[in-house]
């Protein structure tokens, strides 16, 4: 379906604004000049506009200053400022592009009342509101029409806010290039508004086609269920032009990179996991992808030109250096339960810890352990029991039974061990949640597609060689100075000579070098809170919305 043009005017008027015609032009011919003739001088007592500017800016100290500091000069209402306007207004008619709440900002409404505007009060109202919509606009375009840690605690992450008094004298100095460094800069947020408009075109021309019916298809399969399989395969682009009869080579390959982009084991057989993605809607898609895009406005900082990329979601951990994947690996993350989700944040990697002792955490040691240890003693013998002076305790001097959570005076700490529980290196990214990346000697769990077993912390698949490829920025045998350590035996720091920033993030829809989408499960159930208060706040999937 077409979408108008953002710069119609949505009345009655004869004129009609089309995306070739300037604002400020077409605002003209359907007001009339005199709408914007006049602006008021710096006024030596108030006027009905300064009275109407000081009345609508209402509670905002700051909008209301703002003008009082101007001598109630016109932003956006006087003839001269005919570019300002039309630059907000056109920059904010592409809200719905973005995934942002219209009603915010609403273009087409503030046009209208352009057109209504009769005296001076209705000017000095329609001067606030402009005001208070490029506010708005600045604020969410550039991170995030939502606040992070109140849609779900589990995401602490620290938004970078705009100073909205900066906003209004950067935009006033150069309007187009102020709001043109809004969005997010790099390659991925422009990817994920190409591949929203795509699923919105795909929904609007009917979608996928048929289901897959439930079950197991592998090659050689033929009948209805395979032929949906590949009508499938064919609308999602996986599959060329294809009117074969039977599961052959082609179609397996198909289903193996249709498995790539969504997290599942490449095998080219459609099995239940499979088939459960392929028969997603792509208006489910397309929330995600629209979640991704707030996601990314929340990043919307410097990531580093090297830095660790940690996707939940995705189960991976990633080393990236300008803007290439150096590195990658499997990783588990926390468990699906209140007290065990993995957080998200940004932070910088300051070092590892060869041989690490594992200092267990407190709620470990007493929701786990003490229980144990009332029941025997000698449960949990490889830990080792340490009083507050760091001394170690004899457990047999210890009455476990007459202590409980809130007073259990001891903590608990593993030796240095191929069995310890942090393996056989961590990596610090000091924190206030206490996470960090670390071995395991549990590898049998990276052989799994979901990876949530973790009290929390990230654990990696390939942990040596993620120590090689941080320490080869500071060692021409980055394998010999870690081996050297870890031989000895001994606990011991190595520190980062430049600290690594690490961001801890969550998108189950992301878009790759060549904009094809991968998507993964929602498993912490985060997306779905964002999206239903992304709806909360106004928006609209796959819809003109205002």
């Amino acid at each position: 379906m077409q979408r108008p043009s953002p710069l119609e005017v949505p009345m009655s008027s004869p004129f009609r604004c089309k995306a070739g015609l300037g604002l400020a032009l077409c605002l003209s011919m359907a007001l009339g000049a005199e709408a914007f003739a006049n602006p008021p001088a710096a006024p030596v007592e108030l006027t009905p506009f300064s009275r109407s500017v000081a009345g609508a800016a209402g509670r905002s100290e700051l909008i209301a200053q703002f003008y009082a500091d101007r001598s109630y000069r016109t932003l956006w209402t006087g003839p001269e400022d005919a570019a300002r306007r039309e630059a907000l207004l056109t920059a904010i008619a592409e809200a719905p592009a973005h995934g942002l709440p219209v009603q915010r900002y609403d273009a087409s409404a503030l046009i209208a009342r352009f057109r209504a505007a009769r005296t001076e009060a209705d000017r000095g109202r329609l001067e606030v509101a402009m005001t208070q919509a490029l506010l708005a606009w600045a604020h969410d375009l550039h991170g995030g029409a939502l606040e992070p840690g109140k849609v779900d605690p589990g995401i602490k992450r620290a938004v970078k806010r705009l100073d909205p008094r900066s906003v209004l004298t950067a935009f006033e100095a150069n309007p187009l290039h102020f709001l043109d460094s809004l969005a997010p800069r790099g390659p991925d947020y422009a990817r994920l508004m190409r591949a929203r408009l795509d699923l919105e075109a795909t929904i609007s021309a009917g979608g996928w086609g048929a289901a897959v019916p439930a079950g197991k298809l592998k090659p050689g399969a033929t009948g209805p269920g395979f032929l949906a399989l590949r009508d499938r395969l064919m609308a999602m682009g996986y599959l060329g032009r294809s009117t074969a009869a039977s599961y052959d080579a082609e179609v397996a390959a198909a289903v193996r990179s249709f498995q790539t982009d969504h997290g599942l084991s490449p095998d080219g057989v459609a099995g239940e996991g499979t088939i459960a993605a392929l028969n997603v809607a792509p208006e489910a898609r397309l929330k995600s992808i629209l979640v991704a895009l707030e996601r990314e406005r929340w990043l919307s900082i410097d990531r580093g030109e090297r830095h660790i990329w940690v996707n939940l979601a995705d189960f991976s951990t990633r080393l990236i250096d300008n803007g290439k994947v150096t590195f990658e690996t499997r990783s588990v993350i926390g468990k699906d339960s209140p007290d065990q989700r993995t957080p998200e944040f940004s932070d910088e990697m300051e070092y590892m810890v060869i041989n690490p002792s594992w200092h267990v955490p407190r709620s470990i040691t007493t929701k786990e352990y003490l229980p144990l240890l009332q029941r025997n003693p000698n449960a949990a013998g490889h830990l080792k029991l340490i009083d507050s002076r760091g001394r170690e305790v004899s457990r047999g001097a210890v009455n476990f039974n007459a202590y409980n959570a809130r007073n259990f005076p001891f903590s608990m700490r593993q030796p240095p061990s191929d069995g310890n529980a942090l393996g056989l290196v961590k990596f610090m990214f000091p924190n206030q949640w206490n996470i960090y990346l670390h071995d395991t000697p549990s590898k049998s769990l990276f052989d799994r597609e979901v990876r949530a077993f973790s009290h929390g912390c990230i654990r990696l698949g390939r942990p040596f060689d993620f120590a090689y490829a941080l320490l080869a920025a500071q060692t021409d045998d980055p394998e010999g100075l870690f081996q050297s350590h870890l031989s000895s035996g001994r606990e011991s720091v190595v520190r980062l000579e430049k600290p690594v920033p690490v961001h801890l993030v969550y998108f189950t829809a992301w878009a790759g070098p060549t904009g094809q989408m991968n998507y993964r499960d929602d498993i912490y159930g985060r997306d779905g809170v964002i999206f239903d208060a992304l709806s909360e706040a106004g928006v609209v999937p796959g819809a003109v919305q205002g």
